[in-house]
């Protein structure tokens, strides 16, 4: 789930928005960005990943389940 809000970008036309209709945006992306929920997010966009959960040991996420699978699919 993607729990972040739209940055803004640069290169889309501006379109007006009724006042009531701007502030009330205004108001939700700001609870939105000050909620824990928001908070933790941010702390993994600008925390670098570990390289081993990319890389398994086992070559699989489940290495005894692809070894079931691939056995499995050599019996049939």
């Amino acid at each position: 789930m993607d729990l972040s809000f739209n940055r803004f970008d640069r290169d889309t036309e501006l379109t007006v928005l009724p006042p009531d209709l701007a502030v009330l945006m205004v108001g939700v992306t700001a609870r939105q960005a000050a909620s824990p929920t928001a908070a933790v997010q941010a702390g993994f966009a600008r925390a670098a990943p570990d390289p081993a959960l990319f890389a398994p040991l086992d070559g699989a996420f489940n290495g005894g389940m692809a070894r079931a699978l691939g056995g499995w699919r050599a019996n049939e």
